[in-house]
């Protein structure tokens, strides 16, 4: 006697999607079980291909995500809703939002690790990892909206976590709004408020506004040129350099003051360093490499 013990696959794997069935079956069905919508028409050339290898790959996977197939024809104002420019265009929901996708031809290997990738998203616990990896992985690449999209989808699904919420306040950091990354920040609960995640995000915000208020770089610097001893031209100088994105030049700086008068207005210098290293993260090179100088300094 045959045993089938290959996990069930549900019956509606693939479906069409329509403006009318679209909300029910992709961003309501996606709190579930990651839904792809795919955009399509039958003049589409690329689409031929990257249909049938889409359906394959989202059978493969057996039931860890699923297809709905929007034709844009006949669905033009959901295109339009969607921003979708040209043909074929992949979105992924996970939680009711968008957080991953991509327009036009994939190979099979790009549309296989794009199943897998979006699958491991809708996987519990698994899930959320993989979501918060995604959005981090977004932000290294530029891709701001994006990645503020991913947190968003991991908040929708557990409002305290951590990661997610400093995440989302650093895409927001990074769009310019440092206004709606301090209201974000605030969702953390206040026993966790000192938790290095959100501790670096705060501080990023910190340094930022700071910055804004002691005047342009080039002229600081070139009072600390005509008086080493200017202290505080030269913390100044730190914290503009900091504004700027110079984050090592920061160091630097910051530093070098440190070595000259360490109590200097209330040890000031190390003060902000800490910051700086907070907001850069514990995995930053420059910020490994400033702690290492500064312990040495304290300890010599």
């Amino acid at each position: 006697m045959e045993l089938n013990l290959a996990p069930k696959v549900p019956a509606d794997l693939i479906k069409e999607a329509t403006e009318a069935t679209f909300m029910a079956d992709v961003v309501d069905g996606s709190a579930e079980i990651p839904v792809i919508a795919y955009f399509t028409a039958p003049w589409c050339g690329p689409c031929k291909t990257l249909g049938p290898a889409l359906e394959e790959a989202v059978k493969a996977a057996r039931g860890k995500v699923k297809l709905a197939k929007v034709d844009v024809d006949q669905n033009q104002m959901l295109a339009q809703q969607m921003r979708v420019q040209s043909i074929p265009a992949v979105f992924a929901f996970v939680g009711g939002q968008p957080v991953d996708g991509f327009m036009g031809a994939q190979s099979p290997a790009q549309i296989k690790a794009f199943i897998e990738r979006v699958g491991k998203m809708g996987a519990g616990a698994d899930g959320i990892e993989a979501a918060i990896e995604l959005g981090e992985e977004l932000l290294e690449q530029g891709a701001v909206t994006d990645a503020a999209q991913t947190f968003a989808a991991v908040l929708s699904e557990d409002r305290e976590n951590l990661a997610a919420i400093a995440g989302m306040a650093r895409a927001h950091f990074a769009l310019g709004d440092l206004e709606q990354a301090k209201a974000i920040l605030a969702l953390a609960p206040p026993a966790k408020a000192d938790d290095a995640r959100i501790a670096g995000a705060r501080a990023m915000i910190e340094l930022k506004e700071a910055g804004a208020e002691v005047g342009e770089a080039a002229e600081l610097r070139a009072a600390v040129e005509r008086d080493p001893d200017d202290l505080e031209a030269r913390f100044d100088l730190a914290l503009a350099l900091s504004a700027e994105g110079a984050q090592e030049a920061a160091i630097d700086e910051l530093l070098e003051l440190f070595r000259r008068d360490r109590e200097w207005n209330d040890g000031a210098a190390k003060t902000q360093l800490f910051k700086l290293f907070d907001s850069l993260g514990a995995k930053n090179a420059a910020a490994q490499k400033g702690r290492r100088k500064l312990s040495s300094m304290i300890f010599s």
